[in-house]
C-alpha cells in the first residue's frame, strides 16, 4: 500500500536537487581552471609530476561533469520506462568516474617509466610548486563544499566528485613538496617517482569509489543501521511480519515486508494502519519508499 506525500515533500525536493546541481557546477569551475593552470605549466616546465596532476584534474573535471548530469537525472520523478525512479543514474556515474580514473592513473605511469628512461631536469620547478599548492588549498574547500552537500542530500555522485578533488588535495601537496626537494637536491629522478606514486594513490581511489558506486547496483540491503532502525521501529509497534527486504537506488531507499494482520480486520482499518506505519518509517529514513504486503491471520 501507498500514501501520497505531503505537499512540502517537492519543495524539499527541489531545494535538494539545486543544492546538488549548484555545487557540481562549482566543482566543473573549479576544476576547470585548475586544469589550465597545471597543463600550462606542466608543458613549460617538461615535469612529468605536474602532467600527471594535471590529467589527474582532467578526470576529476569528467567526473565532476558526469555527477552535474548524474544529479539532475537521479531527481527526476519516476516514470512509466522508470517506476523506481532514476536514483541508480548516480551509481552508473560512479562506475564511469572510477574506470576513468584507473585509465588516468595507467597513463601516468607509462609516463613516468618514459622520463625515467628518459632523465632530464624539469624547468620552472618553483612556479609548479606554487601552482601545486594553490591547487590543494583550492580543492580543499571545494571537496568540503561537496562532502558537505553529498551528506544532505545523499548523493552518491558527489560524494564521488568530493573523493576525487580530496585525493587531488593530497597529491598536488605531495607533487608540490617533492618539486621543492627537486629544486633543492638537482636530482631528476625525484619527479617521476613522485608522479608514480601519485597513480598509486589514483588507483586506490578509484577502487573505494568503484566498490561504493557498483554495489547498490547489484540490490544489495541498506546499511546494517538503516536495516536495524526499521526492525526497531517495527518491533516497537508489536507487528507481526516477515521477509523484510531493502535496496538503495541512488539517494532512493526501497522496503518491503509481510506484514501478518487478523483476518477479520475491515479493509479500511487495513488500508489505515499500513499508512501509519509507512509514515513513520518515513520519517526516521528519507527518499523512502515502502511496500507492505498484507496476510490474514487467523480466522475471519
Amino acid at each position: 500500500m501507498s500514501v501520497k506525500n505531503p505537499p512540502c515533500k517537492f519543495v524539499r525536493n527541489s531545494y535538494s536537487m539545486n543544492k546538488k546541481v549548484s555545487v557540481a557546477r562549482l566543482s566543473v569551475a573549479s576544476n576547470t581552471l585548475l586544469i589550465a593552470l597545471k597543463l600550462t605549466v606542466g608543458l613549460l616546465s617538461g615535469s612529468v609530476s605536474i602532467i600527471s596532476e594535471a590529467i589527474h584534474s582532467l578526470m576529476d573535471l569528467v567526473a565532476a561533469v558526469i555527477a552535474f548530469f548524474a544529479v539532475r537525472v537521479s531527481d527526476i520523478p519516476a516514470d512509466e520506462r522508470h517506476p523506481y525512479g532514476h536514483g541508480k543514474f548516480e551509481n552508473v556515474s560512479g562506475v564511469i568516474e572510477a574506470l576513468l580514473i584507473v585509465g588516468a592513473a595507467v597513463w601516468i605511469v607509462v609516463e613516468a617509466i618514459h622520463k625515467i628512461e628518459n632523465p632530464g631536469e624539469p624547468e620552472f620547478v618553483l612556479l609548479g610548486a606554487t601552482v601545486m599548492l594553490v591547487s590543494a588549498v583550492v580543492n580543499y574547500f571545494v571537496s568540503r563544499k561537496l562532502y558537505k552537500v553529498a551528506k544532505e542530500t545523499d548523493s552518491v555522485a558527489l560524494e564521488a566528485d568530493a573523493l576525487h578533488l580530496k585525493t587531488d588535495v593530497y597529491t598536488s601537496l605531495g607533487v608540490g613538496l617533492g618539486l621543492l626537494l627537486l629544486w633543492i637536491t638537482g636530482i631528476p629522478l625525484i619527479d617521476p617517482i613522485i608522479a608514480i606514486l601519485v597513480a598509486l594513490l589514483i588507483l586506490w581511489e578509484s577502487f573505494q569509489l568503484l566498490k561504493k558506486a557498483f554495489t547498490p547496483l547489484l540490490d544489495v540491503s541498506l546499511d546494517e543501521s538503516e536495516v536495524s532502525r526499521i526492525n526497531e521501529i517495527l518491533a516497537a509497534r508489536n507487528l507481526k511480519y516477515h521477509d523484510l527486504k531493502t535496496r538503495k537506488a541512488g539517494n532512493y531507499r526501497f522496503v518491503e515486508f509481510h506484514l501478518e494482520l487478523p483476518a477479520g480486520m475491515v479493509l479500511a482499518e487495513v488500508h489505515r494502519h499500513c499508512d501509519d506505519i509507512e509514515e513513520i518509517l518515513k520519517t526516521q529514513l528519507e527518499h523512502l519508499t515502502v511496500t507492505i504486503h498484507v496476510e490474514p491471520v487467523g480466522k475471519a
